[in-house]
């Protein structure tokens, strides 16, 4: 049973006449009829009389007719939706990121791109680079803007770097700045309390690091919290904290780490043997637009660089 003579059958049901039908169809009475009569071998059972001058429904003809529309009516659903996906005018994009481009990055990207594709749902997962590449791995996401240097070791993700994005060190306003000259080195952090994110947070593992490069083991002040949290305990006074340069705006006092200083980079990561959904790669090509059009108009946040997988 093929839907192309369930077609064939509720034009003749319809019409009551398989010329009539065949002209409605476009095709020749001959193969309208012949495609009948497969229909009925194929199911066992005739589903028309066929009188001089008129065709009667069988019982298994009129049991077929409002099956067979409803097939019809969900096969031209099917191929509208499938359609309107290839349009993007439907889809879903599961978008991981760190929760600092959430704060810095991601707001403007994602209202241009929920503007350019209204019907495609966006959902987003907010972790540590580790766990995404954990969710990626196994599926749970179809792309992730994620800060690992070391993901070109993941034989199961392939990644493109996007951005440089400098680190420094904020403070409350109002407070006495941490040097008196305009930049810090790591080293003078020494013995300074840090507001520190949780365990597992990336930012967390590149400040320890590089404490630990320069020789000792960082102080924590206060531990244990996400973005927004440690913004909030440094303008309260409880410390300084290593932070991106896109997050800061205008709320702290920025002092910049001394040459080499301290960056990361930011990449976007899919599955290395699958090829994203084609919401996702839609994304993925406005994140890049994004940015190039950000670089071109100096819009870039203050202490970003873009690298070359950022300009397409």
């Amino acid at each position: 049973m093929q839907l192309h003579q369930l077609a064939y059958f509720v034009a003749v049901a319809e019409t009551r006449h398989f010329t009539r039908a065949a002209n409605l169809l476009g095709i020749a009475q001959p193969s309208l009829s012949q495609q009948i009569r497969a229909l009925e071998r194929d199911l066992g059972s005739p589903l028309l009389h066929r009188r001089p001058g008129r065709i009667e429904l069988t019982d298994a003809g009129q049991t077929l007719l409002p099956v067979a529309r409803r097939m019809l009516s969900d096969a031209d659903t099917a191929r509208r939706e499938i359609l309107e996906l290839a349009a993007l005018g439907r889809g879903r994009v599961r978008l991981g990121s760190t929760p600092s481009l959430c704060t810095g990055l991601l707001p403007a990207m994602l209202a241009g791109f929920h503007r350019r594709h209204p019907g495609i749902e966006l959902v987003l997962h907010e972790g540590g680079s580790r766990n995404l590449r954990a969710e990626l791995t196994a599926g749970a996401l179809d792309i992730a803007l994620v800060v690992d240097a070391r993901l070109s070791e993941d034989a199961q993700l392939s990644a493109v770097p996007l951005l440089a994005e400098d680190l420094v060190l904020i403070s409350p306003i109002g407070r006495p700045r941490p040097v008196r000259r305009g930049e810090i080195a790591v080293a003078e952090l020494r013995d300074r309390p840090l507001v520190m994110f949780r365990e597992g947070y990336d930012l967390r593992e590149t400040t320890v690091a590089a404490c630990r490069e320069a020789g000792f083991e960082p102080t924590f002040a206060i531990e244990g919290g996400e973005m927004d949290a440690v913004l909030e305990f440094v303008q309260a006074g409880l410390g300084v904290a290593v932070v991106p340069s896109t997050v800061v705006r205008d709320r702290f006092r920025v002092t910049p780490f001394a040459a080499p200083g301290l960056s990361r980079t930011i990449l976007l990561a899919r599955q290395r043997f699958l090829d994203p959904p084609r919401a996702a790669q839609a994304l993925a090509g406005h994140l890049v637009e994004f940015l190039g059009q950000a670089a071109a108009s100096a819009g870039l946040p203050p202490g970003t660089r873009l690298l070359a997988g950022g300009a397409g």
